[in-house]
């Protein structure tokens, strides 16, 4: 699936977006239905310079999941410092935004690294296959993750891995709360997804339903591809919405290979709880199988 619109889509777990200086938000209470507030902070001072402090995805991971965010712009110059010497290899020939967004969302995953306890490692792309193969994030043994972007705002949320850890992995995805372009919207919406569109927005229009149901499934398909390493189209995943609730059901209609669990998937969803950022953000676990 594709990262974001209003790009034509090109699934990745971290390329372009419709697109910061970073600072990690001191968490809010939880919304109503949704996880405690997931670990947050900065504790080796590894993001820029305080920009806008943000919340964007409080509460919609479990404990155990730190995240980092980051709001605002920095220079290249400055969040490259952050960087290993293969990951400024990695996009010594990109775009200078593509190197901009680069750096930020790894200052966001060394954030989240040292919250958990881990000591700061590189995060590089696979560098290898189809675009959206290519781009997606290699995490360190022992830790997995899920990165995003859009227009001023970047974000990382890891977790420990492994025996004994609960997850097998998680995707979060940022969007601006706006409706969709109507060629990005009819490639990314199911019939039955659009169906529900008008009774979701009597209920809230101050949402961009299609949208959340876009970042869902880019939500879902960074959850997916660290697992698996296939291609999971839009038309593979249907998301069923739940008026009055922030949670959604992403149903995978694909074979879908061990460990990936055999049950539809259960997310979060949500708007920044400043409506003068008008973002919204999407998040989904995937829990280690219970031993039989």
């Amino acid at each position: 699936m594709p990262a974001a619109a209003p790009t034509p889509p090109t699934p990745a777990a971290e390329a372009p977006s419709p697109e910061g200086v970073p600072t990690l938000a001191a968490e809010a209470p939880s919304p109503q239905g949704s996880f405690p507030a997931a670990a947050s902070g900065d504790p080796a001072g590894v993001l820029p310079a305080p920009a806008r402090a943000t919340r964007l995805f409080t509460g919609l991971l479990p404990a155990g999941v730190a995240v980092a965010e980051f709001a605002g712009e920095a220079p290249y110059a400055e969040l490259a410092a952050g960087l290993f010497p293969a990951e400024r290899a990695a996009v010594a020939r990109a775009y200078p935004a593509r190197r901009r967004e680069f750096a930020a969302v790894r200052s966001c995953a060394r954030a989240a690294m040292a919250r958990l306890g881990a000591p700061p490692l590189p995060v590089l792309p696979h560098g290898e296959g189809p675009t959206w193969a290519r781009n997606a994030p290699r995490w360190p043994e022992g830790l997995t993750g899920s990165m995003t972007h859009c227009t001023g705002y970047r974000a990382a949320a890891l977790t420990r891995t492994g025996p004994g850890h609960p997850l097998l992995s998680l995707g979060i995805d940022a969007e601006p709360n706006a409706p969709l372009p109507d060629g990005v919207r009819s490639l990314a919406l199911r019939p039955e997804e659009e169906r529900a569109l008008p009774a979701l927005t009597a209920g809230r229009p101050d949402v961009a339903w299609d949208r959340v149901v876009f970042s869902a499934k880019e939500s879902v398909f960074k959850a997916w591809y660290p697992l698996t390493g296939r291609w999971l189209g839009f038309e593979d995943c249907r998301i069923t919405l739940t008026p009055g609730t922030t949670t959604f059901t992403a149903h995978l209609r694909t074979e879908l290979p061990p460990p990936f669990p055999t049950t539809p998937l259960r997310g979060h969803w949500r708007l920044h709880p400043d409506p003068r950022t008008p973002l919204l953000a999407t998040a989904v676990t995937v829990a280690r199988p219970p031993h039989p």
